[in-house]
């Protein structure tokens, strides 16, 4: 057994790599810029919504209200007239990337323990480079994008999205598993 105390450095070094391969991955390869979709006339839904002056926070449109609620005629009608979505709505203004980029480090850093937790249980100091790779990889890879899938299940984001979300998820554990098997305690 490994304490997490002890591998602090494999969590701080795994964060920084994925911190920068995220960003390389998002600013330089177009694979994600087809996630949304533009509204057809998106200047007059704009303008519709505005005058509703809606809070930020998530929406469902119909919202049943509850389980009898899925039943009801009336929410059934509505359903089937449309449009029916699930939307997030944003505070107005410029993106605050300072924010979600800090945001983005902490939880790389707490997948990092969680990875650490994980595989400093599972495995003792002196453990080979493949072992240690091998299961910090697959807890990291399953923090990183397993949970992600039920959006696609429950809200119908686009599978496309999910599983090139999926992908990310993938080389970031590969990155994580390959620094955790590089700074594992001798």
């Amino acid at each position: 057994m490994v304490p997490i105390l002890s591998l602090c450095v494999p969590i701080l070094v795994s964060a920084v790599f994925v911190f920068f391969a995220s960003w390389l991955m998002h600013m330089l390869l177009p694979y994600h810029h087809s996630d949304f979709g533009k509204l057809p006339s998106e200047d007059e839904v704009a303008d519709a919504l505005r005058k509703f002056n809606i809070p930020p926070g998530d929406y469902m449109l119909p919202r049943p209200g509850g389980p009898a609620g899925m039943r009801s005629p009336e929410f059934l009608a509505k359903m089937t007239k449309g449009p029916v979505a699930v939307m997030t709505i944003m505070k107005n203004g410029p993106p605050s990337m300072g924010t979600s980029l800090l945001q983005w480090f902490v939880y790389l850093l707490v997948v990092g323990v969680i990875t650490a937790y994980v595989t400093g249980r599972a495995v003792g100091a002196g453990t080979g480079y493949l072992p240690v790779f091998r299961l910090a990889g697959c807890t990291a890879f399953v923090a990183y994008s397993v949970g992600l899938w039920q959006d696609s299940i429950w809200y119908k984001r686009a599978w496309s999205t999910t599983l090139k979300n999926t992908f990310d998820g993938l080389i970031y554990g590969l990155l994580t598993a390959g620094t955790f098997g590089w700074l594992w305690p001798k």
